[in-house]
């Protein structure tokens, strides 16, 4: 549990300095081979999301037991890689015929598009807070705020 005290008060200190810019619109791809590297490079990004969130979802649904160690590995994990995110959407890929499940409002709902990943951050950052806790009663409802998140995203952003 030291380790993960260290990582929290690391992960607390560098997220004090973490300013995810105000980009209101993106740079629109300038080929096809950029639009379609800009989508493999946000779907390896949410593949890596999806790989440390289903850990915790089988645990909230009791297909698991609770293990702190991988909550935490998750959530800080998920933080990171939420305050990637606005990196790689940072080519409009909307001119071009690619394989991507992004829907179009994507590019001008840019705003509340990067809210929804500033929440994902927060939602995995109080979860790195309930793992160190040892709080059982509490990883349920930790975990299932990480999920509303990706939720949330998915019912405006992502394709069906």
């Amino acid at each position: 549990m030291k380790k993960f005290t260290i990582a929290i008060i690391l992960s607390v200190m560098a997220s004090a300095f973490v300013v995810v810019p105000a980009v209101t619109s993106a740079e629109q791809a300038q080929s096809k081979k950029q639009a379609a590297n800009s989508v493999k490079f946000r779907q390896s990004l949410f593949q890596l999301i999806r790989s440390n969130i289903g850990p915790l979802g089988a645990m909230a649904k009791n297909r698991m037991p609770y293990d702190t160690d991988v909550m935490m590995t998750n959530a800080i994990r998920l933080e990171q890689l939420a305050l990637m995110l606005p990196d790689y959407f940072e080519i409009d890929t909307s001119s071009f015929d690619v394989a991507t499940e992004a829907l179009p409002v994507i590019w001008t709902d840019k705003d509340d598009f990067l809210a929804k990943t500033n929440d994902l951050a927060s939602a995995a950052k109080a979860l790195q807070v309930v793992a160190q806790s040892a709080d059982e009663s509490q990883y349920r409802p930790a975990i299932g705020k990480v999920g509303a998140t990706c939720k949330g995203c998915h019912d405006n952003y992502k394709k069906d």
